[in-house]
C-alpha cells in the first residue's frame, strides 16, 4: 500500500465512522473507482481501532461514568445514576449482533454491490431527512425508554446493508423517538464503541486464521489517521448539529445515490 492509499482510506474511515454518510459503502466504493487492491483484514482491524480509539477518547469521562453506574446498579441491582443509559447501550447491540450472526455471510455474498449502496443511500437519506424534520427532538439521551432502546437496537440492525450507515440509521430512529439531534448522536456514539469491538474482534479472529504478512507501518499508520481524523469528525459533528441539522448530509447521500445508480445500473 502507498502512503497516498493508506492515508485515504484511513480519512474515509475516520470521517465516515461517526457521520451519518455510511463508512463501509465509501470504504467498498473509493478502491474500486481508484481501481486499488483490497486493503486486507489487518489493515481493516487497524482502521477500526482507531476509531475506537477516537470515541473513546472522546466520550472518556461518560464512559467511565456509565461504567461505575452500571457497576453499581449491577452489584447493588438498584438504578443509580446513569445506569439506565449504560444498560441502554449494552442491550441496544443486541440485534445488531444477531443480525450479524444469521445474516452477515448473505450481506457480503449478495448486497456488497454499487446498485445496493446506491438505492440504500437514498432511501435512508431521505427517512433521516423525513426524522429530523418530524421528530419532536424533546428528550435527551438519559430519557430513553425500553421502547425506544428496542427501536434504535433494531434500526442499527439494517447497518448491515451496505450504503446504510450505522450511525445514520440509530440517529433517523432516535430522532423520530423524540431525541434531540445532539442526544440521538451521542447515544448512536455511545453504541458504537461495543459495535466496532465486535466487528473489529471478528475482524481479527478471521485474520488470525490467515497466515498472511502484515503491513506495520500502513497498519500503525492507517490506525493513527483514522483515529485523529475520527476524533476530530465528533468534535466538530457535534459542535455544528444544531447549527446546520442533517440536510447536508441527506443531500450528499442522495447525490452519491444518484450517481452509482446512473453509473452502474
Amino acid at each position: 500500500m502507498s502512503m497516498w492509499h493508506v492515508t485515504m482510506l484511513a480519512l474515509i474511515q475516520g470521517l465516515t465512522e461517526f457521520l451519518p454518510i455510511s463508512s463501509s459503502a465509501h470504504l467498498i466504493l473509493v478502491p474500486n473507482v481508484a481501481g486499488w487492491e483490497d486493503q486486507g483484514l489487518a489493515f481493516d482491524v487497524a482502521v477500526h481501532v482507531g476509531t475506537l480509539a477516537a470515541v473513546l477518547t472522546y466520550f472518556r469521562r461518560d464512559i467511565r461514568r456509565l461504567a461505575a453506574d452500571w457497576w453499581f446498579s449491577l452489584t447493588r441491582r438498584r438504578r443509580h445514576g446513569s445506569s439506565p443509559l449504560a444498560w441502554a447501550v449494552l442491550f441496544g447491540i443486541i440485534p445488531v449482533g444477531l443480525a450479524g450472526f444469521l445474516f452477515g455471510g448473505l450481506v457480503e455474498q449478495y448486497l456488497r454491490s454499487p446498485l445496493v449502496i446506491g438505492a440504500a443511500s437514498i432511501g435512508f437519506g431521505l427517512l433521516l431527512w423525513w426524522a429530523d424534520a418530524a421528530g419532536s427532538r424533546s428528550r435527551d439521551e438519559h430519557g430513553l425508554t425500553w421502547r425506544d432502546v428496542v427501536v434504535v437496537g433494531c434500526a442499527q440492525a439494517l447497518a448491515l446493508i451496505p450504503g446504510t450507515s450505522r450511525s445514520g440509521i440509530t440517529i433517523t430512529a432516535g430522532l423520530a423517538m423524540g431525541l434531540t439531534r445532539t442526544a440521538a448522536a451521542r447515544f448512536s456514539f455511545l453504541l458504537a464503541v461495543p459495535v466496532i469491538v465486535l466487528a473489529g474482534g471478528f475482524e481479527a479472529y478471521q485474520g488470525l486464521t490467515e497466515q498472511t504478512a502484515v503491513n506495520w507501518w500502513a497498519v500503525s499508520l492507517g490506525a493513527f489517521i483514522s483515529g485523529v481524523s475520527a476524533y476530530l469528525c465528533i468534535h466538530w459533528f457535534l459542535k455544528l448539529l444544531d447549527r446546520i441539522g442533517m440536510l447536508p448530509f441527506v443531500i450528499y447521500r442522495v447525490v452519491l445515490g444518484l450517481a452509482l445508480l446512473l453509473l452502474y445500473f
